[in-house]
């Protein structure tokens, strides 16, 4: 890392931004062909063909004509998804954000200097604090090295949205705004806002031009948590952003109305660099058993989370981390690389602060009091209530599976994310008797404002591959043929739709030209297929690689009936984390991990005896 951020001293973080290659838009042809293939496991013969009628009567006509005002769009942006993706997918979203978008993870640090130990939350809190500030200015700098792939860089602006980015909610839209500036752009927010006990504070993090210290830090969380702890519980006015949306928006407007210094308080939280929680919450957690603190950060007190905030940094009374993110203005991906650089930096200094114990005279953390009448206190109940509801119903299985990793995958020349996604097909079929439309994040950080494509691991390949492992009479020689087939499909896949050859995007482009122009809804868009093979946000599965470094997360599912199934990857072992709704008979987080464990041996195990 260190040798990575002197090379970056010539390179700046935001400069390659001007120079990278627009969002493509696919070739029809190729996009209608592709999702033609990603719904024959979901159809029998008769649905496959009026499927396939539809699918050439929309390439023939309205397809065509969509497809090329797509074009004409993408013309005039470097990005013709970026805006519609916002939009659609997060702005417009009416159910509570904070449970249903948002992403949480613990931070790796229990592993290593920090286990779980009452009375080191506020010394271990300046510590992560000091680091995560430490990033920022990294940002604000321009000296966090760009991302590539070989020499090829990638898209760094989610990097933007990660400190003092706050998303506000509309009644029909949400908005985000992002007062965050590098230095060469001007000034940028230099104080965070600390929730603890139902009440917000604010302090600046820099004192006479230069980033406060952890003792000095240590002196502010100490103030705030003394405080709070020898006075009344706060009003607890954050538990409103875990509200529907569209109700939240009407609690705000109000609130405003209420006293307009209220606005000024809102402002404050919204530009705050991040969120801090002081949590009184102690989440069991060990290297194999991340189950509790995950629900926790996902479901745990709402007065301590600003749901809208990009980034919140949950503090625990057992010296135990984690953050719970709004999804809308950036991808996971972006948060592991901030994990990742605090968990090093806490290696590296053996999880101590080694500098000056000295403390200036800073000033006092300011509390934020909002102005607060009987029916705002209502809104704060009912929003509770609404959560603490929804949040029971939430079942999350998060175990490591220690038995090999990513050392074993490739010395057998398996694709260690490929392997993870095809034994969760196997575990589906076997434990639901059916295929399982899956979504897995594929990365489209090679173009402009890139985020993410839809990659449907959910193959043909995959499938013949699973009825055979459940058929007693294929032979072992077989089965290892279908599973490497489903091996090189898989990756092909992966690599197409990195390269912005995925079709699922493509396809939300068309819809969305329709409904600008007006237009009835393409029949494409109305077939039963369409949506039982994932189209339209109807994923039962819903995955992503949280990459090869110690990181974890997880999202709720997709669909009621689905799971949210998230996974790292590391030498020795592999972390997955799924979840589900309780209130859903047919599911069972805890029954699928078992399951994917037993397919990760039978699949190893299929390479060892094939080869006898």
């Amino acid at each position: 890392m260190e040798n990575q951020l002197a090379k970056s001293i010539e390179e700046r973080t935001f400069q390659y931004q001007d120079s990278l290659p627009s969002l493509p838009v696919p070739s029809l042809e190729e996009s209608l062909k592709k999702y033609l293939e990603s719904v024959k496991p979901f159809a029998n013969e008769e649905e496959y063909k009026k499927t396939e009628e539809i699918v050439r009567i929309f390439q023939n006509g309205v397809g065509e004509k969509l497809h090329q005002k797509l074009l004409e769009r993408a013309k005039g942006k470097r990005n013709w998804l970026e805006e519609w993706w916002l939009n659609v997918v997060y702005l417009d979203v009416r159910i509570p954000s904070q449970l249903n978008v948002n992403f949480v993870g613990p931070s790796a640090h229990f592993e290593h200097y920090w286990p779980p130990k009452e009375g080191t939350q506020l010394e271990r809190g300046s510590i992560i604090l000091w680091h995560n500030l430490n990033y920022w200015q990294l940002i604000r700098k321009e000296k966090l090295p760009v991302h590539k792939v070989g020499n090829t860089p990638l898209d760094m602006n989610q990097f933007r949205m990660l400190f003092s980015t706050c998303k506000v909610p509309g009644i029909t839209r949400d908005s985000i705004i992002n007062y965050f500036r590098t230095e060469s752009e001007g000034h940028s927010p230099s104080h965070i806002a600390v929730l603890c006990r139902g009440r917000i504070f604010v302090f600046d993090v820099t004192h006479e031009g230069c980033l406060i210290t952890p003792p000095e830090l240590l002196r502010q969380l100490t103030y705030i948590y003394n405080k709070c702890h020898s006075e009344p519980e706060g009003h607890g006015v954050p538990a409103l952003t875990c509200e529907e949306r569209t109700q939240w928006a009407k609690s705000r407007e109000y609130l405003i109305g209420l006293d307009p210094e209220n606005l000024t308080l809102l402002e404050k939280i919204q530009s705050s660099v991040f969120v801090y929680s002081i949590d009184d919450d102690s989440p069991h957690i060990t290297p194999e058993d991340y189950r509790q603190v995950l629900l926790i950060l996902l479901t745990g007190n709402p007065t301590l989370r600003w749901g809208d905030k990009s980034y919140n940094l949950i503090s625990f009374s057992n010296g135990i981390f984690g953050c719970n993110c709004d999804h809308a203005p950036f991808d996971a991906m972006v948060m592991v690389h901030v994990a990742h650089y605090v968990d090093e930096r806490i290696l590296e200094t053996e999880g101590r602060w080694k500098g000056s114990e000295k403390a200036r005279d800073i000033p006092l953390p300011e509390e934020l009091i909002f102005t607060v009448d009987e029916k705002i206190l209502n809104d704060i109940s009912q929003a509770k209530v609404q959560y603490f509801k929804e949040a029971s119903n939430l079942q999350i299985a998060a175990y490591a599976f220690t038995s090999f990793g990513k050392k074993l995958t490739k010395k057998n020349g398996l694709h260690p994310d490929t392997f993870i996604q095809l034994a969760l097909q196997l575990a589906y079929y076997r434990l639901h008797g059916r295929p399982g439309c899956c979504y897995e994040t594929a990365m489209t950080r090679y173009f402009y404002h890139g985020r993410t494509e839809t990659m449907r691991s959910c193959t043909v390949e995959a499938i013949r591959w699973c009825q055979s492992m459940q058929d007693p009479s294929t032979s072992l020689l077989e089965r290892q043929e279908k599973m490497l087939q489903a091996f090189a499909k898989h990756n092909k896949m992966m690599k197409e739709c990195s390269a912005g050859k995925g079709f699922d995007r493509h396809l939300l482009g068309l819809l969305l030209i329709a409904k600008e122009e007006g237009l009835p809804v393409p029949e494409l868009f109305t077939d039963p297929l369409f949506s039982r093979s994932g189209g339209g946000g109807n994923f039962v599965l819903s995955t992503s690689l949280v990459g090869y470094l110690r990181i974890q997360g997880v999202m709720v599912p997709m669909v009621h009936n689905g799971y949210g199934f998230f996974y790292h990857i590391r030498d020795d072992r592999i972390f997955v984390a799924c979840s589900a709704w309780k209130s859903c008979p047919e599911t069972d987080a805890e029954k699928l991990v078992q399951l994917i464990f037993h397919a990760f041996h039978d699949m190893m195990q299929l390479m060892s005896t094939a080869r006898l």
